[in-house]
């Protein structure tokens, strides 16, 4: 399911299915709902006619279930599962598991062979699981994606995936969502045989011809045991995982969930296992996590979709070839992301060694995806033919973009793009990736006719799926579309943002760590502070967040605030006296934590002496108060400052819709899914209780906490934040 949906989000849920009689008594059922063939309950429904018309006829001696046009079935649609669906709904959906896949689908009399090809995901994959058999081709995805919003499989997974793979695998498979291809899923034994996609069709039909002639086993997945470890053996490993999610994300419930299924029909039988997970389906459908989850699903579907720029019929433009300035280990990050995406890809370097630097970051990168087992030696091979280093610019006579991503100085950067200017041609897009220096004074030295936007990754790119498109007063509608479809081709979440200091997820993520440095120097706890909000959900605490990054950058991205915005920002003395003392984070293992060979990090003893220097340089007198505080009020005084923030970019149109700042929270920050991003969660605490504590706040410990007009506005109405961003007229 994940991002490919949106083809077939919204679509009606027409009955879609083909069924025809070949001239050997095969029946071959076609789910046709292209591009994705993604499931409903309409559709399944007129699958269970099509099967049993066909079990009923006399002429049809087997049954292969097939997809339309290169895809077996995504799964179900998202709504199904999230959303607006009423509660009958649901009741079917585990009606139908009982009926319809277990008691009409497997035990049907004739042989049911499942021809899958392309995307075999959630109840698609359910489906052929049932099967009796199973034919693939070597590239299908196979894999069930249901934890990704907040449930689990619902139409038999849980229970069939463990007796055909093993339990160990079935677990990773189900609580990660992995997708597999057709060919580990054979060396599996998860599927039957492998067939090259034009022969697929024909394989299956002799396949559930053999069946019949007892030329094959005829399979019933879920009374299968032979895969099934012994029961003591099995409750040790379930108990391990479950103990594992607990330390991992105390929060979630649903993996510990579906872990309880497994077992369930481990102990008790599949039968009652499917029932158990019916039931856990419904339950889980109207908590919170699934409906945050949801959220975020769509919401980051619906970043590409600007208003008065992706629906006036722009197409995007071939994006072949992109070059890069290099200038950072950033550089090389960015070049192997693109190779990886079937890019040509130009490095450019001011010297030799950096160049050979540069261009062996990539190869290190590549080569470890083999040692992973996560790239073949093929796709190596041609990942770096299409990577080439270079010291000159008589290589950019053609290129369609060039990635900026030199050092933050001004003047730096307006020669290499007055260079670009001259020896790029008129339809190639520069672009920056900085996120200090303002883009508009980058271009001053272009021609005017010259188009310049930011392309934001961060780190690191090849794992955070986030993109922030940035755009200028230079930027035509033509060039986002253009920028858009290039990230989505990168596998990222794009999202458009104004220009402006930090964009999106910097505009959040500067009070987040200054609430935190305001909270220190006060009388709070550095590491109770971090230790509040991983439990809270986020990926990092605050002070982790800054050893992360490195002091260096974090003292120029404050300095950049605090200069940018003097009347909001709160100006803490630790971070230069921790630089003083030879503290640059984790890069020089020794930040707000220390940190050992193995990158484990550890609280330093030394912290307490900086902090007292730092309240004794700003003259501050520690609050009994704050030295109490409970997790529940730390979380709240770092998160409704991100939220004010937030507020503000939503009233000045610096993003496009509110949702997009969930996303952002969640791709870009780290703020937990299962509560759907920084806006979405503020819907359950209220506009009115976040404007009066911050009210609050702002009269005991200053102008910091003081919440904005928009936020004002909407507390005063009861409204909620960000319901809808006014659109701006410089974005139409």
């Amino acid at each position: 399911m994940e991002k490919q949906q949106r083809a077939n989000d919204g679509k009606s849920p027409d009955r879609k299915i083909l069924s025809e009689v070949g001239e050997h008594g095969v029946a071959i059922i076609t789910i046709d709902r292209p591009p994705l063939n993604l499931l409903s309950v309409d559709v399944v429904l007129s699958l269970k006619e099509k099967i049993e018309e066909a079990i009923r006829k006399d002429s049809v001696k087997a049954i292969v279930i097939t997809g339309s046009r290169g895809n077996f079935s995504a799964g179900f649609v998202v709504t199904a599962f999230g959303g607006s669906q009423q509660r009958k709904t649901h009741r079917e959906l585990g009606f139908m598991s009982i009926d319809f896949i277990t008691d009409t689908l497997e035990a049907s009399r004739k042989p049911i062979v499942a021809a899958v090809e392309g995307f075999c995901l959630g109840g698609g994959f359910e489906i052929a699981l049932a099967c009796h058999a199973r034919i693939s081709t070597s590239t299908s995805k196979l894999g069930l994606p249901e934890l990704q919003y907040g449930i689990l499989p619902g139409f038999g997974g849980t229970q069939r995936l463990p007796r055909l793979v093993g339990l160990p695998k079935a677990l990773e498979m189900i609580l990660t969502s992995k997708r597999i291809s057709g060919d580990e899923a054979c060396n599996m034994c998860l599927v039957d045989a492998i067939s090259p996609s034009d022969q697929l069709l024909g394989s299956a039909c002799q396949w559930a011809l053999d069946i019949l002639e007892c030329q094959r086993p005829w399979s019933i997945s879920l009374f299968r045991t032979d895969r099934l470890a012994p029961l003591a053996e099995a409750r040790t490993l379930l108990n391990s995982v479950r103990a594992q999610i607990q330390k991992q994300n105390p929060n979630v419930i649903h993996p510990l969930v579906c872990i309880d299924v497994i077992e369930h029909g481990i102990l008790c039988g599949p039968r009652n296992g499917l029932w158990k997970e019916a039931e856990a389906l419904h339950e889980l459908r109207q908590s919170d996590s699934c409906r945050s989850l949801v959220h975020v699903f769509f919401a980051k579907q619906n970043t590409s979709k600007i208003p008065g720029i992706t629906d006036i019929g722009l197409l995007p433009r071939k994006i072949n070839k992109v070059a890069i300035l290099g200038g950072s280990l950033m550089s090389s990050e960015i070049a192997t992301v693109l190779v990886l995406a079937n890019y040509y890809v130009i490095m450019k370097y001011i010297d030799q060694n950096s160049l050979q630097s540069g261009i062996g970051r990539v190869n290190a990168n590549l080569e470890g995806r083999v040692k992973e087992g996560r790239m073949t030696q093929e796709h190596y091979k041609k990942a770096c033919m299409l990577l080439k280093g270079v010291l000159s610019y008589d290589n950019f006579k053609d290129v369609d973009l060039v990635i900026e991503d030199m050092p933050d100085i001004v003047s730096l950067k307006q020669q290499f793009f007055a260079d670009l200017d001259e020896c790029c041609p008129p339809h190639c897009i520069f672009a920056s990736t900085t996120c200090i220096v303002n883009l508009d004074l980058i271009g001053e030295r272009m021609k005017p006719c010259r188009e310049i936007v930011g392309i934001h990754f961060f780190s690191s790119p090849s794992v955070t799926d986030l993109l922030e498109i940035v755009r200028t007063k230079r930027t035509s509608p033509q060039t986002l579309v253009d920028l858009l479809n290039f990230g989505r081709r990168i596998q990222k979440t794009p999202i458009v943002v104004q220009n402006c200091a930090g964009f999106a997820v910097r505009h959040m993520c500067f009070p987040y760590l200054q609430a935190a440095m305001l909270l220190v120097e006060h009388g709070a706890d550095v590491y109770q502070i971090d230790k509040a909000l991983t439990s809270f959900g986020l990926k990092l605490g605050p002070f982790r967040m800054l050893d992360q990054d490195g002091f260096l950058s974090a003292a120029v991205h404050d300095v950049k605030f605090l200069e940018t915005f003097p009347d909001r920002s709160y100006k803490s003395n630790l971070i230069p006296i921790m630089r003083k003392n030879n503290g640059e984070g984790k890069y020089s293992c020794q930040g707000f934590y220390t940190y050992n060979d193995k990158e484990e990090a550890s609280p330093d003893p030394e912290i307490s002496k900086y902090v007292e220097m730092a309240r004794s340089m700003s003259g501050i007198t520690i609050r009994s108060k704050l030295a109490t505080l409970s997790d529940g009020e730390i979380v709240e005084m770092i998160l409704f400052p991100v939220l004010n923030e937030a507020c503000r970019m939503i009233s000045e149109a610096i993003i496009v819709k509110s949702s997009d700042l969930d996303v952002a929270s969640v791709l870009g920050m780290g703020f937990p899914g299962y509560r759907g991003g920084i806006i979405f969660w503020s819907h359950s605490v209220g506009s009115k209780y976040i404007c009066s504590k911050l009210e609050e706040w702002s009269k005991e410990y200053g102008e910091f906490f003081k919440p904005c007009a928009y936020l004002v506005e909407q507390a005063s109405k009861r409204s909620s934040l960000g319901t809808q961003v006014k659109q701006a007229k410089s974005l139409l």
